[in-house]
């Protein structure tokens, strides 16, 4: 796997870009009915409570009702290519430490990252390759299975037995090429029934560049749900995003970047956003101009040539209204993590809470590796745009976070926009007053 890493601290930024796509057809986007029977299929409409937001018992509730039983989504398995092969993720929200390895047959399998002595993290690295992990406090010596196969002074124990030692096994599951956990001892459902409708539109997809990662962190003062809300709704970006990419994503047709579409899938949901097909970058922009790529889109978004893309594209769950307007697709798999599609390929925003006010964000964007001068260029300028945007984002909902904990405002008044949030509030409220999974889901 081919990794780069960038971490980030927010702060204001101003660059000119954009994203363009095919002609303009305006009738689906600026239709108040194309909202209204999302927003109206068992969801209110009234002002949704920030409590949620700034509640240290509420994200108690969250921890312990949603991740402690949802299926997570984790990443994609070509970060474990080979037998051997394993990553380490902190999930802080429940104070877990998980091992993630490829076996010898293939299969991906995941545990607790605690040896059985004295509950040291065994494996220290956050990635690499190892038939044997070893724990640095005591050296306990672990199999790639799991299974504990070497104790120093072994005869000093009393009444040990080895074979009960082992790290202990978390549920795990790949689907579609994402990997899976669920924290719970025994799952109360399986991956393809908390997936539901979600599991039937996006099955078969081929994701190009799957192996191939440009990854953004960033640890951010604000709510996970803060930052999550961001990425689900188009309102903001006129806005916001006005020096970036704010012209790519509205028109004077649709000034206010209204969405293509909107779909809830039962725990999780869809938008489908607008795409400025007259959009072109200013003269003076001589950097982004030279970058824009013209095999289909014009967009620096679209990093590459590469064949895969075509295929991928003509998935049905990729622009799913086939629209010649279309710029970008956000699936959010309940509770924390964007899948996105676009031109140029697909990306991922995960927001692991770390506490009541506090998330770490990563970003995760697959391109192939450049076959030529001009890819590299092109990606490269993709990176640096998509910095700035990431940033434009994550100083905004720090200083949401803050106005929130001020409890000046103790409610969020959402437009039809905003279905996806609002739909979120719904389903996390469910999650945490159920008593199970199950009913969770219904």
């Amino acid at each position: 796997m081919n990794e780069q890493l960038f971490k980030l601290s927010p702060s204001n930024v101003t660059v000119e870009a954009g994203l363009s796509t095919g002609p303009v057809s305006v009738e689906s986007y600026i239709s108040p009915e194309h909202y209204a029977r999302e927003v109206e299929a068992g969801l209110s409409t009234g002002p949704v409570s920030v409590e949620s937001y700034i509640s240290p018992e509420h994200y108690a509730r969250e921890k312990e009702q949603v991740f402690r039983r949802a299926w997570l989504l984790l990443g994609r398995e070509e970060e474990i290519p080979n037998a051997g092969d394993f990553v380490t993720r902190d999930i802080d929200v429940c104070d877990a430490n998980v091992l993630i390895t490829r076996s010898k047959g293939g299969h991906v399998r995941a545990f607790h990252n605690v040896c059985s002595h004295r509950g040291s993290h065994v494996v220290l690295k956050p990635s690499g390759n190892a038939g044997k992990f070893v724990c640095p406090y005591h050296n306990w010596t672990y199999k790639n299975d799991g299974s504990l196969v070497g104790v120093p002074d072994e005869s000093s124990f009393f009444n040990f037995d080895k074979k009960n030692c082992g790290l202990t096994p978390i549920a795990a599951e790949v689907w579609e090429g994402w990997v899976f956990i669920n924290l719970s001892p025994e799952p109360q459902v399986s991956l393809r029934e908390f997936l539901g409708p979600l599991a039937d539109l996006m099955a078969g997809i081929p994701y190009p560049a799957a192996g191939h990662p440009i990854v953004i962190q960033a640890d951010i003062d604000a709510n996970w749900k803060a930052i999550c809300d961001a990425g689900v709704e188009t309102y903001h970006i006129p806005v916001l995003h006005a020096e970036t990419i704010g012209t790519t994503y509205a028109s004077p047709e649709n000034p206010f970047a209204h969405m293509l579409d909107a779909r809830m899938l039962g725990a999780h949901r869809l938008i489908s956003t607008y795409g400025n097909a007259n959009y072109a970058a200013k003269p003076s922009n001589k950097v982004e101009r030279l970058g824009q790529d013209t095999h289909s889109t014009a967009s620096v978004t679209s990093c590459s040539n590469d064949p895969a893309l075509v295929s991928f594209l003509e998935h049905p769950a990729v622009n799913p209204t086939k629209s010649t307007s279309w710029a970008q697709d956000v699936y959010h798999v309940f509770p924390h993590v964007h899948i996105d599609f676009g031109p140029g390929g697909f990306w991922t925003h995960s927001f692991w809470p770390t506490s009541h006010k506090t998330t770490r964000y990563e970003a995760r964007f697959y391109a192939p590796p450049a076959a030529t001068v001009a890819e590299r260029f092109r990606q490269e300028l993709f990176i640096s745009r998509i910095v700035e945007v990431v940033l434009e984002d994550l100083t905004i909902v720090a200083r949401t976070q803050k106005g929130m904990q001020s409890r000046a405002k103790g409610f969020m008044y959402l437009q039809e926009n905003e279905v996806a949030i609002r739909h979120l509030h719904s389903t996390l409220d469910k999650w945490v007053k159920a008593s199970t999974v199950r009913e969770a889901l219904a």
